[in-house]
């Protein structure tokens, strides 16, 4: 008999709020200058109050079709494992083994991208339900929940597409953009993103543990030991799941199959997970590194207003277009930029919101990059490729005295500007 919940009464998300805040500099009196070519500050703190009064809107209005749908979704995603599950243990009538390698594929891409990405932003925490609790939930992934929220929720969402703040810009890996230094490594960007989509979970995780931080001072031994810690305790747990408890599952089939049960098994897993990293990479590369899409400085950004920041979110980001069931399958991401507006808000409202969005945009004569799937994703190719060769430029390449020099000149600034920050 399954429990009755209570029915979500009108309101309920009114107050919710786990949206990112503006960058603040140490410099107070600095005024950002991020969209001062599009807009003057009058129409950016207007620009502002537009997308505010839209997010509240959206905010007042959900209700029990938004928590009837996340439990919906819930509910096809365990129906879509049950049959992948059943699907794989039966390699002895291969069309319902490859159906349950499929169905299997998309309940990973339905738990990741749909639920487990959305639930963790916050996005239903206005239901104190907790299936769907973002503080509590941790998805079927090797990268753990607590330093993906971090890295993602609060880093990436915060500072988008600033260098030397955001990470995912390339993900410590790639050249996707012509203020980052080039070197040496950069030539295989293709071969190297071609992996990347491969074993996607796995990068995700150790993008998560932030090496470059620790390595850089930033990060204390205990912090880093302890992302270390975490990481290779949810690595084993997925591990043991997929790659040991199901196979050896299936020795019980080895009488009435054969003794290669237990590997076809093992290599349904397998195939389910490439299946759902390939497809979570490109929905990501499209949405974040289409040609058009825009990079920032970070003295550009400094004490920027919630316009501004809105803007941002919007020149940094680019969607997809496609069907209700593409838009579902990509946890809504394919509208990336309502997305990066509006991070804490059900995926499910983005299309609704798109509308709205297109509309200022046209207002405000700024750019909505969105495209098919095949446009877009041809695109970051194209970004991938021309960032791989060497530039002309000294001050671009990584390892040329000019661009040491540039890199330095830029850290010693900034230190001075703290110290002089701290003198006042």
């Amino acid at each position: 008999m399954s429990r009755k919940r209570t029915p979500i009464a009108p309101f309920s998300a009114s107050e919710h709020n786990a949206a990112p805040e503006p960058l603040v500099g140490a410099d107070a009196s600095k005024r950002s200058t991020i969209g001062l070519e599009y807009m003057s500050y009058e129409e950016l703190e207007g620009f502002g109050e537009e997308l505010d009064a839209i997010r509240q809107r959206t905010l007042d209005s959900l209700g029990q079709a938004d928590a009837d749908y996340i439990r919906r979704v819930i509910r096809i995603q365990q129906t879509f494992e049950v049959l992948g599950r059943i699907g794989i243990f039966t390699p002895f009538f291969w069309p319902t083994f490859v159906a349950g390698i499929v169905f299997l594929g998309l309940s990973k891409i339905l738990e990741n991208m749909e639920i487990g990405h959305n639930v963790m932003h916050g996005q239903y925490d206005w239901m104190n339900d907790p299936l769907v609790d973002g503080k509590r939930y941790e998805w079927d992934n090797v990268a753990p929940a607590e330093d993906w929220k971090h890295g993602h929720n609060y880093i990436h969402h915060t500072y988008t597409n600033i260098h030397g703040m955001d990470r995912d810009i390339g993900y410590g890996l790639l050249r996707i953009d012509d203020d980052q230094p080039w070197y040496p490594n950069h030539r295989f960007n293709l071969p190297l993103a071609f992996a990347l989509m491969l074993f996607f979970e796995w990068g995700v995780m150790y993008h998560g543990l932030e090496l470059d931080e620790y390595l850089g001072g930033k990060m204390t031994k205990k912090e880093f030991r302890d992302r270390k810690s975490r990481a290779a305790r949810k690595a084993r747990r997925q591990v043991l799941k997929d790659y040991v408890t199901y196979p050896a599952i299936a020795i019980a089939l080895v009488p009435f199959v054969g003794w290669w049960a237990p590997l076809a098994v093992l290599g349904a897993n397998f195939a389910a997970n490439l299946i759902r990293n390939i497809w979570t990479f490109l929905i990501i590369f499209c949405g974040h590194f289409p040609a058009e899409v825009q990079t920032f400085a970070e003295e550009d950004a400094q004490n920027e207003t919630r316009g501004q920041w809105y803007l941002r979110q919007l020149l940094g980001s680019a969607n997809i277009s496609g069907s209700r069931a593409f838009h579902v399958m990509s946890g809504n991401l394919s509208h990336q930029i309502e997305h990066h507006l509006f991070p804490d808000i059900p995926a499910r409202r983005y299309p609704e919101v798109a509308r709205e969005i297109r509309a200022i945009c046209e207002k405000h004569g700024l750019q909505y990059n969105s495209g098919r799937f095949s446009k877009q994703l041809a695109s970051v190719a194209r970004q991938l490729a021309g960032f791989s060769r060497k530039p002309d430029d000294p001050y671009k390449q990584g390892k040329s005295p000019e661009s040491k020099a540039l890199r330095r000149a830029k850290r010693e600034a900034a230190q001075q500007r703290e110290s002089e920050h701290a003198a006042a």
